[in-house]
């Protein structure tokens, strides 16, 4: 569908309801609902929301506000566009736009990128009306395989729009190098960086902990900040692919009591049953299937696929937060080398929110009514969103980009 005709659906869909589709209370009638776990889908559905939140589901809830009819169409809850820095980067080579990435030289897990968060950003409702309304912001590393912290965000466009407890973020293997800097050869091994590692998660813990002693890795607050994960209640996030690598995550986690989540894992299918014993959930490309690096000589197409009869939790996300909204393509792309239908959607729908502890991406009493109408299978790639709606209201299907397109198509 062209812009022209979203316009016209949306006019029409508006004008069915004999009110505004702002109202405190929705109905949306005839639906094909998938709620975003991993179970197949209802037909001939309702779906009746109240004050921003999903209050009812279940046939032939009449109701006398506003409603729209989905006549058939698949509804889902509103999906998750992966690890972004969506509100933290608008031109990313322009570096007054660019707030995620703290430059010191040392490890600063203090560093928290909420204050940077700007929901105005022309990136938001560019990846809102592809269908996602949320997403887990993330730092850059910059500086310290310590990247600093992050949160899970909805894409409401409000200033306090955080929904988790802060994630932690750490890079590690090839790419990384001693706390940063651009030498490759700086450690001589990957051994350097779990050292450092170590060694600052024993300061945090005050083991042997001395205050004015120059070879200390973290500043005071650091200590605290990084204290905070070691309890296993907050989530830390391990940027890592090789297989080694991964066992020795697992092994630092269960050291010192952390919550991990493997980023990457190109070959995180060689140890699906260890991630499984140890319930570790992976976030991954699918679309990773080529040896582009020696962390990721192992990368296979099926890679979801096998971690997920293992046993692991898994959700996806892609590599760039402009192209965010392409992350359907991966849960697609996962499906059809043999990942179930329902596990693929549950992968950027409800699973992020079971990783990261906060509650989006599904369809449920309670649950915040950010849904999307489709105008098919969501994991097609051309499918499109008909209408989204956020918070229990229909927005706009408009952003930069397709006002420039309406500009120049002329």
């Amino acid at each position: 569908m062209n812009i022209r005709m979203s316009k016209i659906l949306c006019c029409v869909l508006l004008l069915a309801t004999g009110s505004s589709v702002l109202a405190e209370e929705l109905l949306i009638r005839n639906a094909t609902l998938h709620t975003g776990k991993a179970e197949p889908a209802q037909e001939n559905m309702d779906i009746l929301i109240r004050d921003g939140r999903i209050h009812r589901i279940g046939r032939e809830l009449g109701t006398g506000g506003a409603s729209i009819d989905a006549a058939g169409r698949i509804v889902t809850p509103g999906l998750f566009a992966g690890l972004t820095q969506l509100g933290l980067v608008e031109v990313s080579l322009e570096t007054s736009t660019v707030d995620d990435e703290l430059e010191l030289g040392q490890m600063r897990p203090e560093f928290d990128v909420l204050p940077a968060y700007n929901p105005y950003s022309s990136l938001i409702p560019v990846t809102r009306i592809e269908g996602f309304t949320h997403t887990v912001i993330a730092p850059s590393s910059a500086g310290s395989i310590i990247a600093g912290q992050g949160y899970a965000i909805r894409l409401t466009g409000a200033y306090d729009s955080s929904v988790s407890a802060p994630v932690l973020f750490i890079r590690m293997g090839e790419e990384e190098t001693e706390l940063g800097g651009s030498n490759p050869h700086a450690l001589g091994s990957r051994a350097g960086q779990f050292m450092q590692l170590r060694q600052a998660f024993h300061e945090a813990a005050g083991d042997h902990y001395e205050p004015a002693n120059p070879h200390n890795l973290l500043t005071p607050l650091g200590r605290r900040a990084l204290e905070s994960f070691l309890d296993g209640d907050r989530r830390v996030v391990f940027q890592v692919d090789r297989a080694a690598d991964i066992v020795n995550v697992l092994k630092l986690a269960d050291e010192f009591d952390l919550s991990a989540v493997i980023s990457g894992g190109a070959e995180a299918w060689k140890v699906a049953d260890r991630l499984a014993a140890a319930k570790v959930p992976v976030l991954l490309n699918p679309l990773q299937n080529l040896p582009s690096s020696f962390d990721k000589l192992g990368s296979r197409l099926d890679n979801a696929r096998l971690l997920h009869e293992a046993g692991v939790t898994i959700a996806f996300s892609g590599d760039e937060s402009h192209n965010a909204r392409k992350t359907r393509q991966l849960a697609g792309n996962a499906v059809s080398y043999g990942l179930p239908h329902e596990v693929g959607l549950a992968a950027i729908a409800s699973s992020p929110g079971v990783i990261f502890g906060y509650q989006a991406g599904v369809i449920e009493r309670g649950a915040p009514a950010d849904l999307v109408i489709w105008s098919g299978d969501p994991l097609e790639v051309t499918t499109y969103a008909e209408q989204v709606i956020v918070a229990g209201e229909s927005i706009e299907m408009r952003s930069r980009q397709t006002e420039l397109l309406e500009r120049y198509l002329k």
